[in-house]
């Protein structure tokens, strides 16, 4: 069975990467709930806990998950546009984090964010034209 050719859309691999932050933030918060969880010692007791503990199961999933609509992503777009967007990844995280977390945003933290989300949208920026 042959598939057919997928026209290049930067605009649907820009959203997937984008899709791509959110599942790996998510995917980040969950390994670290099933990680808390897992009271194991060494490397063969966390790999009993991936399958274990759901949290931490689920975590991997979404990982995987992320990988696979970043390969979809990288076919049709522009590495160099889409790599960068990854960096997203962290700003989620860091949000998650404190909400979940109680973790302490400092400023130190929040100008790095900012930093970040400036860079990407500049990235951005260039994409249009």
């Amino acid at each position: 069975m042959r598939v057919p050719h997928t026209k290049p859309n930067p605009k649907r691999s820009i959203f997937l990467v984008f899709l791509c932050t959110l599942l790996g933030a998510a995917a980040q918060i969950l390994m670290k709930a099933g990680t808390q969880a897992h009271q194991g010692e060494g490397l063969l007791g966390l790999l009993v806990a991936i399958f274990t503990q759901p949290k931490l199961f689920a975590g991997y999933v979404l990982y995987g998950l992320s990988t696979a609509l970043l390969v979809i992503a990288l076919k049709y777009g522009q590495l160099s546009i889409l790599y960068p967007v990854i960096a997203l990844t962290y700003v989620w995280v860091t949000i998650l984090s404190v909400m979940i977390y109680q973790e302490v945003l400092n400023p130190f933290k929040l100008i790095g964010l900012t930093t970040v989300v400036l860079g990407v949208a500049v990235l951005g920026r260039g994409t249009k034209r």
